[in-house]
């Protein structure tokens, strides 16, 4: 245990946000962690929203072990990363070309890199709150973990890397368009979760989605969709052209690896096409497109047809309800939920909460007694209180209804203290 940095090989694992000592798991199945001294969880975390069928299900780890038995990794071409990639396609048209890689930090990155090699500019906004994995120039105001010209969120990270990210509010047209009049120019793409899912879950107005595609046509910059969590998280596809924007570059994860490490990066033909071996710009990975990866993805995709999403918008609605209802009968004030498709946010603010301004007005201590309250009754919700919990199509009613009793618990623990 001595080891591993801190214990941990990320640090949001390690419940410093929470306190207390981290919980090891030794397997999961269906809705169900099991710790390694045999005790059993109800998963609201789903490894941060990978694993939308649930912990281990039969038909992607019958996949993984018929491709292990062929390779475990091949580093030349192979059809699987083909199939899905046409996969992905069918589902979300606008990646027109796209490129696998092994993590959403590397998809980000390397759009970033695309980007600023498309247009040949080199300054990117992003928005404060919005997570876009741990690449130097995206650890700005960055949420997650990390939580105008900016400042790096990281020691390690050089402040003259972090000076060509521009950082505005989230859901803030009209500052947008003030940094675009000052740096229009120079910016080569605005970088945008359409749901925000690192300072609880956060939706983008529609006027603000808008605003960024409007505006970046306007000045020659392209728009990159981060959709590494809600990329067939919220609907089979992609959801940012339904919520207003228009993007040339999405990024993609979590889910479509089935559980396996993943990234995806695809967005217009010509776009895309700059990137080597066809342009000038260079991305690699020994193990992007991995055949265990891959075919991972192929039958999690085989499990994701329109009912699917029906069934986990009725969970997700039903666990908000019990969320609600039971903070109204225990008096626990303020309390907020915010939940778009099968992503939760809890907030003990009042809401509405619409940018980082907002979500840092929530009690980190109340949501750690409530947290630790409900996993010592067996309910594991994220070890972090600006971090989304999700509903997987594992989790069914009769779930809800037996971790009631840990939620109350939770919502107890919550009031005693100070906030």
């Amino acid at each position: 245990m001595n080891v591993l940095v801190g214990g941990v090989d990320s640090p949001v694992r390690s419940f410093r946000s929470v306190g207390g000592t981290p919980i090891f798991f030794e397997s999961g199945r269906g809705a169900y962690l099991v710790d390694v001294d045999g005790r059993r969880y109800l998963d609201l975390v789903g490894s941060w929203g990978a694993n939308i069928l649930g912990n281990a299900p039969n038909s992607i780890v019958a996949a993984v072990r018929r491709a292990a038995a062929r390779g475990l990794t091949f580093g030349a071409p192979a059809p699987a990363e083909h199939e899905l990639a046409e996969r992905i396609r069918r589902a979300a048209p606008e990646l027109q070309r796209i490129r696998f890689v092994s993590s959403g930090t590397e998809a980000v990155m390397s759009a970033v890199r695309v980007a600023r090699g498309f247009t040949g500019r080199s300054r990117v906004v992003k928005f404060a709150g919005c997570y876009h994995g741990h690449s130097d120039g995206l650890l700005a105001r960055a949420g997650s973990g990390v939580a105008s010209l900016s400042l790096p969120d990281s020691a390690g990270v050089p402040p003259s890397v972090v000076r060509e990210t521009i950082v505005g509010r989230y859901n803030d047209s009209n500052g947008l368009a003030e940094l675009f009049e000052r740096y229009g120019e120079s910016i080569a793409a605005v970088v945008v979760e359409p749901v925000a899912g690192n300072m609880g879950v956060v939706p983008a107005e529609a006027s603000f989605l808008s605003a960024i595609s409007r505006l970046a046509r306007r000045h020659g910059a392209l728009v990159i969709a981060d959709e590494v969590i809600t990329g067939f998280r919220l609907r089979r596809g992609t959801i940012h052209a339904t919520l207003g924007l228009t993007a040339d570059l999405v990024t993609l994860g979590k889910i479509i690896g089935g559980g396996m490490p993943v990234g995806a990066y695809g967005g217009r033909r010509a776009v895309m096409e700059t990137l080597a071996p066809i342009g000038p710009v260079y991305q690699a990975g020994t193990l992007s497109g991995n055949p265990l990866t891959m075919v991972a993805g192929a039958a999690m995709l085989d499990g994701l047809d329109p009912p699917a999403y029906v069934r986990l918008e009725r969970t997700a609605a039903a666990l908000a309800a019990t969320l609600e209802t039971v903070a109204e009968q225990e008096r626990v004030r303020p309390f907020t939920v915010q939940r778009v498709g099968s992503m939760l946010g809890l907030f003990f603010a009042r809401g509405p909460i619409a940018d980082e301004a907002d979500s840092r007005r929530a009690s980190r201590k109340r949501y750690a007694r409530f947290f630790h309250a409900a996993l010592d009754r067996g309910v594991y919700l994220p070890p972090a209180p600006l971090e989304s919990a999700f509903v997987s199509l594992a989790i069914d009613r009769r779930d809800l209804a037996r971790a009631e009793p840990a939620v109350r618990a939770g919502f107890r623990a919550s009031r005693s203290g100070s906030s």
